[in-house]
């Protein structure tokens, strides 16, 4: 009888383990799976979101280069002895405009004396010099020109620079320097040149004005509405 008693008491008590023992690894498991299923979700918002964000900046991105393109002005200019240069970095010291320097494929000879034949004779024999390298202009509103006066004309890798762009639509804005020959024609070439472009009036410096030209610079820049005044 008491064989028989503790038989049953017995099984009631390992049922009862099993039972436990199956809750607790039941509960376990569910926790796990809920887990490893929010952390999945979780991962996949947060890349989503990432996604979103990195798309966003992209397009940010471009809408800011896009909008530093338009209304963009370059300053392309000749310099053989670097006057016309230093007025070149003083509109871009005003401006912010970019530089392009237009440079003979075959440079010019250090001598003055030669450089004058030479100048003659590629007036004479309406040469067009090679230009060493190449600008996209398709970005720029505005195109400041700059040359020196060669025996009362533009060089003549002006003409060949502006034979090989064409600036229709663009605004020209000239400037030169020069012994006191002003522009002489060049003005009239220019325009004569480039029939679709707007021409402003232009800057001539003499040889003595460039190494401080910044007033005139800036006076010039104002009076074609291409700055603002300064406030006093």
């Amino acid at each position: 009888m008491k064989s028989k008693l503790l038989k049953g008491l017995l099984s009631v008590m390992l049922a009862g383990t099993a039972v436990f023992s199956l809750a607790a690894c039941s509960d376990g498991t569910g926790t796990e799976e809920q887990t490893e299923t929010q952390t999945e979700e979780s991962t996949e918002t947060q890349t989503e979101e990432n996604a979103d964000a990195g798309e966003t900046a992209d397009i940010e991105e471009e809408g800011t280069d896009t909008a530093a393109r338009e209304g963009a002005a370059l300053i392309a200019y000749f310099s053989w002895s670097g006057n016309t240069e230093a007025v070149a970095q003083e509109i871009q010291a005003q401006t912010g405009a970019d530089l392009f320097e237009i440079v003979p494929a075959e440079p010019y000879t250090d001598d003055y004396n030669e450089l004058l034949d030479i100048a003659q004779e590629e007036q004479s024999s309406d040469a067009r010099p090679a230009i060493a390298e190449t600008v996209d202009l398709s970005g720029y509103d505005t195109v400041y020109l700059g040359f020196p006066n060669w025996w009362g004309d533009m060089p003549m890798i002006l003409y060949t620079f502006l034979d090989e762009y064409d600036l229709s639509g663009k605004t020209v804005v000239p400037f030169n320097t020069s012994g006191g020959s002003g522009f002489s024609d060049s003005l009239d070439t220019i325009a004569e040149m480039e029939p679709e472009a707007e021409i402003t009036e232009g800057l001539s410096l003499g040889d003595g004005e460039t190494e401080d030209c910044a007033d005139d610079v800036a006076e010039w820049l104002v009076s074609i509405g291409m700055t603002e005044e300064a406030d006093s």
